[in-house]
Formats: structure tokens, sequence, C-alpha cells
């Protein structure tokens, strides 16, 4: 069953997205690392997103489970 969250988010990019660099050539994959973190329970996640197509979806990862962001 799939957990959804409404959170606050913030841009946190790492070196390489301030080098206008993606994570794979493509630019497609199942785990991205974004530039962003989400708010959860008083503590910043980073946000990663799985991105077949022209659909993406994005999440968060906490003691072991997959809380997707809405919206």
């Amino acid at each position: 069953m799939l957990e959804y969250i409404d959170t606050e988010t913030k841009d946190a990019p790492l070196w390489w997205h301030k080098q206008g660099r993606t994570q794979t050539a493509s630019g497609y994959g199942l785990r991205l690392t974004t530039s962003k973190k989400a708010l959860y329970n008083g503590r910043w996640y980073r946000v990663y997103a799985a991105c077949v197509s022209n659909a993406a979806s994005y999440w968060i990862e906490t003691r072991g489970r997959r809380l997707y962001l809405r919206g």
C-alpha cells in the first residue's frame, strides 16, 4: 500500500545539481536523487524520484518506509 504525505519542501542542491549535471546520462531512472528536501516529523529528508518516460514519482525514505509526496 502506498503512503502519501503533504509536506513542505526546500531547495538543497548537491554539487552536481549546482553544475547543471544529472545523475544519469538520459535523466531517467528508478532512484534519482533530486535537489529537494522534504520536512517530515521535524526532520529534513532527501527527496528521490523515479522518472520513466514523461512521468515521475517523488518520495522520501524513513525507517525503511517509502512515503510518496503529493502534488
